[in-house]
């Protein structure tokens, strides 16, 4: 919500600058984003008025032109085309300074002298794409002004502030609103707008039917006659501007001048243009077709509210009027809407056809329905003042449930003890009647009507915030909690050690990512699991954001993969990323409990340098960092990977996860065409399985002996079921086994291959000799024989 000083001033009286408004507002719970100042680098400009104009004799492009900028005329050159003589325009005289430190003196073009700058609006400091092209391709040409005049005064370039509105203070996108903050927060009466109507005998002919007083809580309107049709007066479009919206025409204008002013959206249609006079307020028929004024063509359905007349929808209600009755250079009969709808109503219209207007997004939060006969009677008076139209007599009212009025009991000293305060109750309520409530002491309590534009007032907590904030949050005295004791706060071994999973994943180069808890079928068709999978029964959602987003999730994978694919289409080279969340398995479907939530982590990459052992790399520095042993490492039968590069992980004969390559007819069906590597770890088990305690093992005294083997094995077999054997029949005495070869090819059986380890014999108790290491190195070789079959090379 942009907001003019100079606008704000007209409704509250402040003496305070921009900034210390700004401060004061935001301690009293109007939060401020930015301010703007469009006159505090400006100086020195004043308004012109250009007399003659010239052709420049050595130069095409330019033109010489004499302004009469009040005590003297200038010559002054300029390569604009959109000027002539009469215009009136904003000029730099010499030594005068603009936006951005530009300075502006005198000097000489092509041999003649110019006395200054004939300037455009963007060299004010304004928004030039919210100005017409006569005023925005060139010179910024004004309506007639005092010649001389300082420009700041003249277009009122002051300080406009931003507000953050938040959604349950719709009262507050209007600068009406904003003064009656202003007014409260500095204990100031505030002033609305002084209406009076002049009408003329004749009477109001519009006939007003509502249809859907489900949806159309209020309807009013008024009828201006002989109206005639022009630009508003500047300081209407400059205020306009400065609050981000385009200038149109005195019509239009005064209707977002009024929205703006008091926070009621308006529309202004053609009368002659609607059949019989007659608004009908009804829901639209599905596929009803409208063109809106943006000059595209939509298609309707039976859950949107448009108004119409007896014939045709001529506009979308609370979002935008219909191309077939707007205000032209022609219209002359004028009818002015001002009503109230339902937010959610506006807010599915709006979303369903993609239009979002400064209305829709002001309706959609819910207005005060008793303002709009307000609303109404200022608009009529502003457009009679501005165009010359008659007033007619009469105003079209139609609402057929008032609202009631909303009266709240609240405690004294429930409030001083929700806010930590010790307030009289006169202090309470002099606070609310600024805010204009209506209070009534009674005893120790307060009854407070609350007024119809503060809809978001439902209880005592939220009386209590009303007092909290305009007495301020910094002026309560900061206390600590009461209780025997106080306790702090410490995370679950589950906390822990996911937490140090995480470390284990940044420290080996991943990147953390999130996704969404949910998944459609497609995704689980994406990835081929089988029809008959556990992981199909998924939690349905009952109302799903969309097809995709159908069901909870059963397996990270599809998450993940989506988010390979993105990076793979946007020409990522290299990616390491893994996600730490939970999939949800119910028990039995339908739901009779709810389902079991196991935290899982997935990890996915793709790269240059990324293969099987990559990813087995860092599953190996996560376990040992979480201290699991007896970990084997087993071909996975899982039908999602590639039935050669994968493995299932067993940790004292439970699987824990699976890693390796997706399965390529996966990889196909995302359009990747690499290989793409990923790792599914249940942590639930694995922390099951980690052993926080980490024992102290002593430097040895005495030296290992080494002994390498090498053996001849069947190809199916399992290097880590030798290295198994290697380590039971050993015993003690083998302290380290090393893989450091596997070879087939070459004088090597083609259903066979080598298999050579490094094995480190130590005691912790002795040296051991030559006989007592060859004894246990003999005794090895004969079991991987009588097990394995294994021949020495």
């Amino acid at each position: 919500m942009l907001v003019s000083y100079s606008w704000l001033k007209d409704y509250v009286d402040v003496s305070v600058d921009a900034k210390k408004l700004a401060d004061d507002l935001t301690m009293s719970g109007s939060k401020v984003e930015t301010i703007k100042s469009y006159g505090n680098e400006i100086n020195n400009v004043v308004i012109g008025k250009i007399i003659s104009i010239e052709k420049h004799p050595d130069a095409d492009k330019l033109q010489v032109g004499i302004v009469d900028v009040g005590e003297e005329k200038l010559q002054i050159i300029t390569g604009a085309q959109n000027i002539k003589v009469g215009d009136y325009i904003p000029v730099a005289l010499h030594g005068s300074t603009l936006p951005g430190g530009v300075k502006i003196k005198r000097g000489k073009l092509r041999g003649l002298e110019s006395n200054g700058m004939m300037c455009s609006a963007n060299e004010l400091g304004l928004d030039e794409s919210l100005l017409p092209d006569y005023q925005r391709n060139g010179i910024f040409i004004l309506p007639e002004l005092p010649i001389g005049e300082d420009v700041k005064k003249a277009l009122e370039l002051d300080d406009v502030i931003e507000f953050e509105i938040t959604p349950n203070r719709p009262d507050c996108l209007s600068v009406v609103g904003i003064a009656r903050e202003t007014a409260a927060t500095y204990r100031k009466s505030y002033r609305m707008p002084e209406i009076k109507l002049s009408e003329v005998a004749d009477k109001n002919p519009a006939n007003v039917t509502i249809k859907a007083d489900d949806l159309c809580f209020r309807y009013v309107a008024r009828v201006i006659r002989n109206a005639k049709i022009g630009p508003s007066p500047i300081w209407m479009q400059m205020r306009l501007l400065k609050a981000g919206i385009r200038p149109i025409n005195n019509i239009v204008d005064v209707t977002n001048y009024v929205m703006m002013e008091l926070g009621q959206p308006l529309h202004a249609f053609d009368l002659d243009k609607v059949k019989n006079k007659h608004i009908i307020i009804r829901r639209a028929k599905d596929g009803e077709k409208l063109t809106t004024l943006d000059d595209k063509e939509r298609t309707l359905d039976s859950e949107m509210l448009v108004i119409a007349d007896e014939d045709k929808a001529i506009g979308l209600a609370g979002v935008m009027g219909g191309q077939n009755t707007e205000i032209t250079d022609d219209t002359v009969n004028i009818l002015i809407e001002s009503a109230n709808f339902k937010g959610s109503n506006i807010r599915y219209t709006s979303k369903k056809l993609g239009l979002r207007s400064e209305a829709s997004s002001r309706f959609e939060k819910g207005l005060d329905p008793e303002i709009t006969v307000l609303a109404c009677n200022r608009a009529a008076q502003l457009m009679s003042e501005l165009s010359g139209g008659e007033i007619l007599n009469g105003i079209v009212d139609v609402y057929p449930k008032p609202i009631e009025e909303k009266v709240l009991s609240v405690r004294h000293k429930k409030i001083n003890k929700l806010l930590g305060t010790s307030l009289t109750i006169e202090e309470m309520k002099n606070i609310l009647t600024f805010l204009d409530f209506g209070v009534i002491c009674d005893g120790e309590n307060l009854v407070v009507k609350v007024p119809a534009f503060r809809s978001d007032i439902e209880g005592e907590a939220d009386i209590a915030e009303e007092i909290g904030r305009m007495y301020g949050y910094n002026n309560i005295e900061d206390t600590l909690l009461k209780g025997t004791q106080i306790t702090a706060g410490v995370k679950t071994r589950e906390q822990k050690l996911e937490d140090l999973v995480k470390e284990v994943f940044l420290s080996c180069g991943l990147n953390e990512v999130i996704t969404t808890s949910f998944m459609g079928m497609k995704d689980l068709d994406k990835i081929n699991l089988p029809d008959d999978s556990p992981l199909r029964k998924a939690v349905k959602i009952m109302n799903p954001l969309g097809e995709d987003q159908g069901y909870m999730r059963t397996t990270l994978l599809p998450s993940m993969l989506n988010v390979v694919y993105t990076n793979y289409s946007r020409k990522v080279s290299d990616f390491k990323a893994f996600e730490i969340s939970r999939v949800f398995i119910p028990k039995s479907l339908p739901l009779e409990e709810l389902p079991v939530e196991v935290k899982t982590a997935i990890i996915g990459m793709y790269g240059h340098d990324v293969d099987f052992l990559t990813l087995k790399g860092v599953i190996e520095v996560l376990l040992d960092v979480l201290n699991v042993s007896n970990v084997k490492y087993v071909r996975s039968e899982n039908t999602l990977y590639h039935p050669g590069r994968s493995a299932d992980i067993i940790v004292d004969g439970k699987c824990i996860g699976v890693f390796g390559e997706i399965n390529p007819d996966i990889e196909e069906n995302y359009d990747i065409n690499r290989e793409v590597y990923v790792a599914e770890l249940n942590l639930e088990l694995l922390f099951k399985h980690a052993d926080d305690e980490r024992k102290y093992k002593p430097l040895p005294k005495y030296p290992a002996v080494e002994r390498d083997i090498a053996v001849l094995v069947d190809k199916d077999i399992f290097v880590s079921d030798i290295e198994s054997i290697i380590r039971e029949t050993g015993g003690k005495l083998v302290d380290d086994v090393k893989l450091f070869d596997v070879y087939t090819g070459e004088n090597i059986p083609e259903d066979k291959k080598s298999v050579a380890y490094s094995i480190w014999y130590r005691s912790y108790e002795r040296t051991l000799t030559d006989e007592e290491v060859k004894e246990v190195h003999d005794k090895i070789i004969r079991k991987l024989n009588e097990k394995l079959g294994a021949q020495l090379r």
